[in-house]
């Protein structure tokens, strides 16, 4: 039970995302794979489960090599990769869950007694406290967790991947997996434990790898190392240069004023974001930067506290009535949540300001085209084609779409809401976005609140940073502290809730 991945390389629309990455799990270890978001990890990943084929390298698997993967070889060698967003379905048993897409049929009708008892044994075998007939979405998150370890070892898994598994499970739940993490270690498998939580690693880990631009940067065993090691590693030389000028908040009351903000799973929150400011709520998946952010555009409640905009109360408890303010959210999934994959570039670009451009009820389309080529203009979108399919443009290019469906001539934005900006962009288009976002801010005055799980990318391109942690704000960091190792440092104390 071993897994080996040699010279694997894969790229995306030329860009490289995997340059040559070697990786040795032996059975019965627990290997960390480490880096920033954008380093290689999901690529990697995903081409060992048979989501992407790679370019060039092999993979091999209990004595077994293959140049790459379907999702079917990729279970019948024996791998197993558990994502952060999990894969049960919430309506069926713990059961039905362990045997989807695998049932037993006994003159074709599903022997749901065999399957229930075979059940029960994978749960003991995971330590964990469910039934088999218990309905999965009546289960807390860690014992649904202990379901997909269950479901793969139901498949004969002998290489296990875990991507983020405690991110969004209790202290008390965390505890529990890393008790059958050393299980599983001890029955022989092979574990890839991706994390961004330095504490786990030195309780859990094996070995190290560290992946940057999709090289390996760091592999060693992890007997010896201390936490600064491992942030250094993780960093590389220097970490990423700070920023040559960071804006200081000009005197007078901010652009926007959060005061004991709270919501469900996060608070109370406080802080201030000045005119053409770019601040950064900077935590891992669970510390509540994003249930925050959401609050504040109003797709989520609120309980407690007030936020002001330019001095005035915003009640908002719905996006329109915040986006009437001057308050816009471009969310992490572009895909599921922004984008109309079916409309063209300046169909999703100029979207809710068809309306306004409008003369006598009906679509001005040369002030449409007009708008789109100022948008395009100012946020550098290419290629220059209004009417091409959105879903033809790069990950980057649609990010830049979507900030110029907020920010334009047509529309009055005070202050722009950003969740993990950069997610799915290549190293070069997320330079330009950097560039996109602080034009907004410089030349608009508009006033910028981001969340990221990135160090690097906080660095790059936020004033001030606030770090998050548990739903509240722990720390904050300017000027020559604003630094990647400092917010490494703090990374074991993130955590919470989603």
């Amino acid at each position: 039970m071993s897994l080996r991945i040699s010279g694997l390389t894969k790229s995306f629309d030329g860009v490289p995302a995997l340059r040559g990455v070697d990786l040795h799990v032996a059975a019965g270890q627990v290997h960390a794979l480490l880096g920033h978001n954008g380093a290689g990890k999901s690529t990697l990943i995903k081409c060992l489960g048979g989501a992407y084929p790679p370019d060039a390298g092999t993979i091999e698997v209990n004595g077994a090599t293959f140049g790459r993967l379907t999702p079917r070889e990729s279970i019948s060698a024996g791998v197993a990769i558990i994502f952060q967003t999990l894969s049960v379905v919430e309506p069926l048993t713990v059961a039905e869950n362990i045997f989807l897409g695998q049932e037993w049929t006994r003159w074709g009708l599903v022997h749901q007694r065999a399957q229930e008892a075979v059940a029960a044994e994978l749960l003991a075998r995971v330590g964990a406290s469910c039934a088999p007939r218990d309905r999965v979405g009546d289960l807390p998150m860690g014992q649904r967790q202990l379901v997909e370890i269950a479901k793969a070892l139901s498949r004969s898994a002998s290489v296990l991947v875990l991507d983020e598994p405690t991110a969004a499970l209790s202290g008390t739940e965390s505890d529990a997996l890393a008790a059958r993490v050393d299980d599983l270690r001890t029955q022989g498998l092979a574990v890839v434990y991706i994390t961004h939580l330095l504490a786990e690693v030195e309780r859990l880990a094996d070995a190290v790898t560290v992946l940057r631009d999709g090289r390996v940067t760091h592999h060693s065993p992890m007997s010896g190392h201390t936490r600064q090691r491992l942030v250094d590693a993780i960093a590389g030389p220097g970490g990423a240069p700070a920023r040559s000028r960071r804006r200081t908040p000009p005197p007078g009351p901010p652009k926007l004023a959060v005061e004991a903000l709270a919501g469900p799973g996060f608070g109370p929150v406080s802080l201030r974001v000045a005119q053409g400011e770019i601040v950064a709520l900077y935590g891992l998946i669970g510390s509540g930067r994003t249930r925050l952010l959401e609050t504040l555009f109003g797709s989520r409640r609120r309980t407690a506290g007030s936020v002001l905009l330019n001095g005035r109360p915003l009640t908002a408890s719905r996006p329109a009535a915040a986006l009437a303010a001057g308050l816009a959210l471009v969310p992490a999934d572009r895909r599921a949540q922004g984008l109309f994959a079916g409309l063209s570039a300046q169909d999703n670009a100029l979207l809710p300001s068809v309306a306004r451009l409008a003369r006598h009820g009906l679509r001005d389309r040369r002030a449409e085209r007009r708008l789109f080529s100022g948008v395009a203009r100012a946020l550098g979108v290419r290629p220059f084609a209004p009417a091409l399919p959105v879903a033809k443009f790069s990950g980057g290019n649609q990010q830049k779409l979507m900030l110029g469906r907020w920010v334009n001539e047509a529309r009055r934005t005070e202050v722009l809401l950003l969740d993990d900006p950069t997610q799915g962009v290549d190293a070069g288009s997320r330079t330009e976005l950097y560039h996109a976002v602080r034009g907004v801010a410089d030349r608009d005055g508009v006033a910028v609140l981001f969340a990221s799980a990135d160090p690097e990318e906080v660095v790059a391109l936020a004033d001030r940073c606030l770090v998050m942690a548990r739903g509240r704000v722990i720390r904050e960091l300017t000027g020559p502290r604003l630094t990647e190792a400092a917010l490494l440092s703090m990374v074991h104390d993130a955590g919470g809730v989603r």
